[in-house]
This record gives C-alpha cells, structure tokens and sequence, in this order.
C-alpha cells in the first residue's frame, strides 16, 4: 500500500470517526474521488485500532473509575451515578451488537452505494441541527434513564449505513432527550469504545478467515497516525463544542451531499 495514501487515510478515519460527519462515508467515497486503490480490510482493522486506542487513552481515567464501580455494583454494592453509567454503556450497545452481527454482510454489499451516502449524509446533517437547536441542554449523561439509554442505542443502528455517523446520529438522540453538547457528545465517545472494540475484533475474525498478505508498514503508520488525529479531534472538539455548536457539522454534510451527488448522480 502507498504510505502517503495511508497516511491520509489514517487522518481522515481519526479525524472523522469522533465528529458527527460520518468516517465510513468518508472511507469509501475519498478513494473513489481520488481514483486510489481499495485499502483493504488489514488497514482497516489497523485505523479503527488507533482510534480505539485514542479514545481509550482520553478518558482512561473516567473509564478506570466507571469499571470499578461497574465491578463493585456487581458484587452488590448500592449502585452510583458511575456504576450506572457504566451499565448505560453496556446496555446501549446491545442493538447495533446484535443488529451488526446480524446484518453486516447485507451492510457492506448492498448500503454502500455513494447517493444513498449523500442522502444520509443531508438527511441526518439537518436532524442533527434540529436537535442542537431544539434541546434543552440541561442534563448530563449521569441522567440518563434506562429507556433513554436504549433510545439512544436503537439510534445507534442506524449509523450501520454508512454517511449516518455513529457520533452523529447518537448525538442528536442525547440532544433531543436534553442533554448538554458536551454531555451528549462525552456519552457518544464512551459508547464508541464496545462498539469499535466489537467492529475491530469482528474485521480481525473476518481478515483471520480470508488471510492476505499484510503491509506491516502500512498498517503500523495508520494505527500510530489514526490514534493521534483521534486523540487531537476529540479534545478539541470537546473544548470547542459549546461554542461552536452543530450547525457548521450540518453545513459541511450538506455541502458534501450536494458534491456527492454532483460527482457521481
């Protein structure tokens, strides 16, 4: 694999993965803009790697504290605002566990068409700026209720079609139940870390049965790459979300669906 497109490949998975514009869409229209190879699924194992390993790293504390009083509610102890967090993260992971498990192939061979992106990318773009516009922004994720936790989940699904935007479409879910930007946007990443340890390990199982010949070189430049665009993207974005708000998200998918369906309509 040419290092210089993976390289850009890498910035382009950790920079999107954590904001509400859609990685998948992005991984499988820019090699069709710019003519490149498929960068096979190897490489794409290796930069969900480094994402994973980015939003790990950025909130090893929380997670740390949230596994001990996951543990300790377990055993029995009187549950806390983290140890139902913890569960939150659990639970809101089981439908696109099960749905992606289910229907993956179907995802992959058949939604993976670049107007159906453009269409989710406009589509799911303004429903995000509905919701910054319209939600209370009084809650944080601490809040959250059992079933609004499952909302948010089932939301979650639907970000299997690729120019939905995982971040995205659980984004507005919290915004629409009231939560703050960040609050909203602190949950999306915590629940990112089952769902891409879920796809990594999914994609190893699928490239273990299907053995190729792996560019080690490639793949350890993408995850290293990958990890620290990832990093970067979430602490900016983090500290500049209550400023900025949704509606410059919203503008680029729409501009980008409109260029989507320029070039290939």
């Amino acid at each position: 694999m040419d290092l210089i497109h993976a390289v850009w490949l890498a910035v382009l998975q950790g920079f999107t993965e954590f904001l509400p514009i859609s990685s998948s869409g992005h991984l499988v229209l820019v090699p069709r803009f710019l003519g490149w190879p498929d960068q096979g699924l190897a490489f794409d194992v290796a930069v969900h790697l480094g994402t994973l390993i980015a939003v790990v790293s950025y909130f090893h504390r929380e997670l740390l504290t949230m596994a001990g009083a996951w543990l300790r509610s377990v055993g029995g102890a009187e549950a806390t605002p983290d140890s139902r967090l913890a569960w939150s993260i659990i639970w809101g992971t089981v439908p696109v566990a099960l749905v992606g498990f289910l229907l993956a192939d179907v995802v992959e061979a058949e939604l993976r068409s670049p107007l159906l992106i453009a269409s989710t990318t406009a589509g799911f773009g303004i429903v995000l700026w509905l919701a910054d516009v319209r939600g209370r922004r009084t809650r944080n994720e601490f809040s959250l209720r059992w079933s609004e936790v499952m909302l948010i989940g089932l939301a979650q699904v639907l970000a299997l079609v690729p120019g939905t935007s995982r971040s995205g479409i659980t984004m507005t879910a919290a915004l629409m139940l009231g939560l703050k930007r960040e609050a909203a946007a602190r949950f999306s990443f915590l629940l990112a870390v089952p769902v891409i340890f879920a796809a990594a390990l999914l994609e190893t199982v699928r490239l273990l049965q299907a053995p190729v010949a792996t560019d080690w070189v490639a793949m350890g430049l993408g995850t290293l790459v990958s990890a620290v665009v990832a990093y970067l993207t979430i602490r900016y974005f983090l500290r500049f979300l209550g400023r900025i708000g949704m509606l410059p998200f919203a503008i680029y998918r729409l501009l980008l669906a409109l260029l989507i369906v320029y070039v290939f309509g």
